[in-house]
């Protein structure tokens, strides 16, 4: 295996806003006193996302209570108390900004009875209110493995729920919190489809964080025997000092081997490469599958 260089590849340069979307959708945001992950997370994409209008709401705070350790999310043993207007703002937001396809999202809420679920309901049934039409994607946790609640979200009649499996089974302890288990992601995907066969489901895997090829395909198989429809695949990239350190830059001719690897499966949408993440260009996607 070639040695890993800290320097980052031409590949992976990040462009500045150059529409005035981008400050729109900035201003909508502080204006309403918003969340999302684009910036929570430190997303790449959001210069990009942001200039073309799209954006991933996150709901539930900004405060998770898990500590997964690629990610820049502020974590705690309890998360922030939830602002019941939440809902409207975020459907008031997507209204604003125009928006016919909107994707939620939130932190790990262990701390709360239900792990939000609830919120998670009122969130999907006030964007179709206020946006009729509009497409909702779900970016949901894994409510502890209780199937209860993640029914509750099913019911609340999403187009898209997603779950992201993040990383192989092997690295998975490493680089996820402890109480996220690699089998209960893949168990939420399929029960998904379990309850719901109609609603499209959705999964992520970052690669450079120590995966070899053939652990990053069997893990797309396990995705597929668990009927998901889209899969998006990106570059992990460090975005703290307390998160893991990037093992490897995987060129962009590995992502378009294991794209065509899952379209050779049958997945109805595949993405991949350096800047792909979950809800990257997630309307297209939508569209194509």
């Amino acid at each position: 295996m070639q040695e890993f260089s800290p320097q980052k590849p031409g590949w992976l340069k990040v462009r500045p806003p150059k529409t005035e979307k981008y400050h729109i959708v900035k201003k909508t945001l502080a204006d309403l006193g918003l969340n999302t992950v684009c910036t929570s997370a430190k997303c790449p994409n959001t210069f990009e996302c942001w200039d073309r209008g799209s954006l991933t709401f996150m709901i539930l705070g900004n405060v998770c209570t898990r500590a997964c350790r690629f990610c820049a999310v502020a974590h705690a043993r309890r998360g922030q108390e939830l602002d019941p207007e939440e809902p409207a703002l975020v459907a008031e937001a997507a209204h604003r900004l125009g928006l016919s396809y909107v994707v939620i999202t939130s932190v790990d809420r262990d701390d709360l009875d239900d792990y939000g679920a609830e919120h998670y309901v009122a969130c999907i049934q006030e964007i179709k209110k206020r946006n009729p039409g509009a497409r909702v994607e779900a970016i949901i946790p894994d409510f502890s493995g209780n199937v209860y609640y993640l029914r509750k979200v099913i019911d609340a009649g999403p187009d898209v729920i997603a779950h992201n499996v993040e990383t192989v089974e092997r690295t998975s302890p490493t680089v996820r919190d402890r109480r996220a288990g690699y089998y209960r992601s893949i168990d939420v995907l399929r029960n998904v489809k379990r309850y719901e066969p109609g609603v499209k489901t959705k999964s992520s895997i970052m690669l450079g964080l120590g995966e070899e090829e053939d652990e990053v395909k069997e893990t797309i198989r396990r995705m597929h025997e668990a009927r998901v429809d889209v899969l998006t695949m990106g570059q992990y990239l460090c975005p703290g000092e307390t998160c893991l350190p990037v093992q490897r830059y995987v060129p962009p001719e590995e992502f378009e081997r294991l794209k065509d690897f899952a379209e050779s499966l049958g997945f109805g949408a595949v993405a991949a490469g350096p800047f792909v993440r979950s809800s990257y260009r997630a309307a297209d996607y939508f569209r194509e599958r």
